[in-house]
């Protein structure tokens, strides 16, 4: 860490879980970052029980980087992070995901605001999801176009608050905030499961600070994220996001919660309708992927993410019900057993 008192002290913790092909090129792309800033930070990669070559790559980077390497049995990446956050000397903390590569600009940008803007506690990374050749992190790209477009049809610097929580970019995948409030928020986290591997971990923590502190969001502090890059890999990500979706806002009313209850009762009628009328539901549903596609273009999606929606929609309708529907079950248990 920096000797300068008037450098802010930052602290980057990264859990991974079976990332072999990712790690070197995040951690890599992140310590090019902080010397092009000419800012000297502090770098915990936690391995979250990795089962494939991602521990020999990790003592690889350690060697090379001085890292600080952690492992701890599978326990999800709310754990992880927390595991790493504890060890963390920064007064402030940034939480990266293994498969997101920091724009070289990114923390020169961000140490000139933390420097001249300490009021500014709480960045949110502006994402750039690597499309291009992966229809299937196209179509999340496209999606995210639709609730979030207030932002991402003019990305320029500006900031929100719980009141318009909603309608902006958010996540833990790239974001830093003060040391007080990332802790805040973990110590204050409490999800409607039982098992927290199953949690929103990001959304909940990010409702707390929210509460308390304005987010900002910037072009200029960014990074590529690479998604899933298969069939199997998408499907099982959409069903985890209707699982974590449940956890995110079925507490918390709002356009999100009311989204929820509008797609369970889409859903059924779909289902019922499917029963009855195949050739028809077929039909409609052919005509929804073409309409999705043309909702996400208008809000700013390329031609190809908008092509990755019509095609993938249906997928990830059945995976993303089927995720919901874990989820009500997951939360309707953990309730019941709390009583």
């Amino acid at each position: 860490m920096s000797a300068n008192p008037l450098l802010p002290s930052l602290s980057v913790v990264i859990p991974v879980y079976n990332e072999q092909d990712w790690i070197d090129r995040s951690v890599g792309a992140l310590i090019a970052s902080a010397e092009a800033a000419r800012w000297p930070v502090e770098v915990l990669v936690v391995d979250d029980g990795s089962t494939d070559g991602t521990p020999r790559r990790l003592a690889g980077l350690r060697e090379k980087y001085g890292i600080t390497v952690l492992t701890q049995p599978n326990g999800g990446r709310f754990e992880a992070r927390r595991a790493g956050m504890a060890k963390a000397s920064g007064d402030w903390l940034m939480l990266l995901d293994s498969r997101v590569i920091v724009d070289p600009g990114s923390l020169s940008f961000l140490r000139e605001q933390l420097t001249e803007h300490p009021e500014r506690a709480v960045w949110n990374g502006h994402i750039h999801v690597a499309s291009e050749r992966n229809p299937y992190a196209g179509f999340m790209a496209g999606l995210v176009t639709v609730g979030w477009r207030r932002y991402f049809q003019d990305p320029k610097l500006t900031s929100f608050g719980i009141e318009e929580f909603d309608v902006y970019p958010k996540g833990t995948t790239f974001f830093c905030a003060r040391r007080d409030l990332l802790e805040g928020s973990a110590a204050a986290f409490e999800s409607l499961f039982d098992d927290v591997r199953l949690a929103s971990d990001d959304t909940r923590m990010l409702r707390w600070i929210a509460e308390r502190s304005r987010i900002f969001l910037a072009p200029q502090f960014s990074a590529i994220y690479h998604g899933r890059d298969s069939f199997k890999k998408f499907y099982a990500q959409s069903f985890f996001r209707g699982t974590t979706y449940v956890d995110s806002y079925l507490s918390s009313p709002g356009p999100a919660r009311n989204a929820l209850f509008g797609s369970l009762a889409v859903g059924a009628v779909g289902l019922g309708l499917a029963v009855k009328k195949p050739k028809t539901t077929a039909a409609l549903g052919v005509a929804g992927s073409v309409a999705a596609a043309a909702v996400v273009k208008k809000c700013g999606a390329t031609n190809a993410e908008a092509r990755a929606v019509s095609t993938l929609l249906p997928v990830f309708a059945a995976g993303f019900g089927s995720g919901v529907l874990r989820g009500l079950y997951l939360a309707l248990r953990a309730r019941l057993r709390r009583r």
